[in-house]
């Protein structure tokens, strides 16, 4: 031990210096860590979205923005669905089959892609370049479109057309059916667009 004496008053100092320092640390690290956590806007961007769908009308469609995409809700007419087993041999993918678990959850995964027949559920951006499809629901032929036309969705970019259930066409750019989000109802007009897991 040294013979030195010791100066508390420089003790103290250091002390309360080194506190000091550390309280300032804290602070300036708490703002700093903060900044890692989504912001409020990006938490509602992925939130899941509720659509009321009572007032949809056989025959017409409503869109929705879910993650920043538009999401079509269809609800199809009787004869849209019969017609839909119909044309599989014309489709690329007739049973969803292909990439299944980045476009079509299990339960879509039907000749309609749906929970409920009467109602599609998809994401409206094409698969090829991600333009948005155009409505074609009326039967018959049209510019761009085959002499048979059901019915459906033609992208207006590279011409691939779609049927009544987001299905691709043969021979066409895009390599995929229209994606089907995560998506369950809340009840007979409520529908949960985001997630389809009951909590």
């Amino acid at each position: 031990m040294s013979d030195t004496p010791v100066d508390t008053s420089k003790r103290t100092w250091l002390i309360a210096s080194g506190c000091a320092g550390a309280v300032g640390g804290v602070a300036t690290a708490i703002p700093f860590v903060s900044t890692f956590q989504p912001s409020e806007r990006a938490k509602a961007a992925g939130a899941a979205v509720e659509a009321d769908i009572s007032g949809l009308k056989p025959g017409e469609k409503m869109t929705v923005e879910w993650r920043g995409k538009p999401v079509w809700i269809l609800r199809r007419t009787p004869e849209q669905v019969a017609e839909l087993p119909k044309l599989d041999a014309q489709l690329a993918d007739p049973k969803s089959l292909r990439n299944p678990s980045e476009f079509t959850p299990e339960y879509a995964r039907n000749d309609g892609r749906s929970i409920k027949p009467e109602f599609l559920v998809v994401v409206g951006i094409c698969t090829h370049l991600g333009c948005s499809p155009s409505d074609k629901f009326t039967p018959g032929p049209q510019p761009s479109l085959p002499n048979d036309w059901e019915g459906g969705f033609l992208c207006p970019c590279h011409g691939s057309t779609f049927d009544m259930a987001g299905r691709v066409f043969k021979n066409k750019p895009a390599p995929d059916n229209l994606p089907v989000p995560p998506h369950m109802y809340l009840s007979d007009t409520r529908l949960l667009i985001g997630e389809d897991k009951k909590a």
